[in-house]
C-alpha cells in the first residue's frame, strides 16, 4: 500500500535535496555523491598534506570545513556531506584507532565481552566528537542557501565488526563468532552503539546538518535472518530515537547488498530515503521501493572513472527509470581515487540537464 506522502510533508525549503526527502518530487533529480570529498580531487590532496593523518584531518574542523566544501564550489553538489568518518564512533567510546596508508583503518581489536566492557564508555563521547560539531557549524556558515548539509554516522553492524576484527574483513569471522556463540554478549555492544550513534546524530543536527545518513556498508556479509536481527532493527532503533529528538529531519539509510530486503526496509518505514548498491536493478527499486521512500543511487562508480559513452548510457538509463518518482542522484558506493574529475563535472552536468530534455 502506497504510503500518502503529501499529507505529513514539510513545506518545501528551496533545497532540492531536503525537499526531496521531505517528499517534494524535484523536476531534476537532486545530485550528490558519496566520497565526494577525497583524494580524486587535487585540492583535497593539497590539504591532505598539511594534516599529520587522517584522524587529525577529520578533527582539525578548519581543514575539515575546507575540504566539505571543495566538490560544492567545483560541482555545486546538491549535497555537502560532512566530512569524518564512521569509525569516529568507537574512537570516541575509547577504543584506539590509527589509519595506515594502503591499509586503511585500523583499531584495536576487542577479543572478548569483557574486554568490550573495560574498554568502551559512552561518557565523554560528545567531549571528543565536539570537533565534528564545530566543522558541521562552519560549513553551514559558508554553504549556499540551496545546499543541503549532510551528516552520517556507520551503522551498528558494519561499526561493530570493525571493532571486533580490528579492521576491514573478508569474512567476518570474529564478528560472527560472537554473533553466533554469544549473541547476548552481542546484543550488548550493539546496543551501545544503537545508543551511541543516536546520540551522535542528533548532536550533528543540533550544529545545523539539515538531514542525515546511516552507512551499513557491510550488511551483505549478513545471511536474511540475521540482517533482519543485526541491521534492519538497530537501524530501526536509531531512525526512532533520531525522528523522537528531531522529527522534522529526515534519514537516509543505506544497507548496501541486501537484496530484496530492501522492500522489508522500505516497508516498515525505516528511514525517508534508501541508498541503493550498485547490485539492485532501478526497474525493481521502481516497482518495490519507490512508492513508499525516496530513492538515492546507485550509478557504478566505476563507471565514472571509465566515462564516455557508457557512463552517459548508464546515467540516462537510471534517470529515465527513477527520476519519475522522488529520486535523488548517487552512486551506488563512494568515488574511488582513480576517478577523473572532469567526469565527475560531466555527470552532474548530465543530471542537470535531464529536466531539459
Amino acid at each position: 500500500m502506497a504510503i500518502d506522502h503529501a499529507s505529513r510533508r514539510p513545506a518545501a525549503t528551496g533545497k532540492p535535496l531536503l525537499d526531496t526527502l521531505n517528499g517534494h518530487q524535484q523536476d531534476v533529480p537532486p545530485i550528490w555523491l558519496m566520497r565526494q570529498a577525497g583524494r580524486y580531487l587535487p585540492e583535497y590532496r593539497e590539504i591532505r598534506a598539511t594534516a599529520e593523518g587522517f584522524l587529525d584531518l577529520c578533527f582539525t574542523p578548519e581543514k575539515a570545513i575546507e575540504v566539505t566544501l571543495q566538490p560544492i564550489r567545483r560541482y555545486q553538489m546538491d549535497g555537502a556531506i560532512l566530512f569524518s568518518d564512521i569509525l569516529v564512533i568507537p574512537y570516541a567510546l575509547g577504543q584506539k584507532l590509527w589509519f595506515t596508508e594502503g591499509v586503511g583503518p585500523q583499531l584495536e581489536a576487542l577479543e572478548n565481552p569483557a574486554d568490550a566492557a573495560q574498554r568502551l564508555s559512552i561518557e565523554g563521547m560528545h567531549d571528543t566528537l565536539a570537533p565534528v560539531y564545530e566543522t558541521l557549524a562552519g560549513v553551514k556558515a559558508k554553504l549556499p542557501k540551496e545546499t543541503t548539509l549532510l551528516g552520517f554516522a556507520g551503522a551498528p553492524w558494519t561499526v561493530g565488526s570493525y571493532m571486533i576484527e580490528g579492521g576491514s574483513s573478508r569474512d567476518f569471522f570474529k564478528a560472527k563468532q560472537w554473533m553466533f556463540q554469544q549473541p547476548e554478549a552481542f546484543q550488548a555492544l550493539i546496543d551501545l552503539l544503537v545508543e551511541a550513534t543516536a546520540d551522535y546524530l542528533c548532536a550533528q543536527i543540533d550544529a545545523g546538518a539539515d538531514a542525515v545518513q546511516l552507512f551499513d556498508s557491510w550488511a551483505a556479509s549478513l545471511a536474511p535472518d540475521d540482517v533482519m536481527r543485526w541491521s534492519l532493527k538497530p537501524l530501526q532503533q536509531i531512525v526512532q530515537k533520531v525522528k523522537a529528538r528531531h522529527p522534522n529531519t529526515p534519514v537516509i539509510v543505506f544497507p548496501r547488498g541486501v537484496g530484496p530486503i530492501y522492500a522489508t526496509f522500505a516497508e516498515q518505514g525505516i528511514g525517508d530515503a534508501l541508498g541503493l548498491d550498485t547490485g539492485l536493478p532501478a526497474a525493481w527499486a521502481r516497482e518495490h521501493l519507490q512508492d513508499k521512500v525516496a530513492v538515492q543511487g546507485n550509478l557504478d562508480p566505476l563507471r565514472v572513472v571509465a566515462g564516455g559513452e557508457g557512463m552517459r548510457q548508464a546515467t540516462r538509463e537510471l534517470l529515465d527509470t527513477l527520476a519519475g518518482g522522488r529520486y535523488i542522484f548517487n552512486l551506488g558506493h563512494g568515488v574511488v581515487p582513480q576517478t577523473p574529475p572532469e567526469h565527475v563535472g560531466e555527470l552532474v552536468e548530465l543530471v542537470r540537464s535531464h529536466g531539459r530534455r
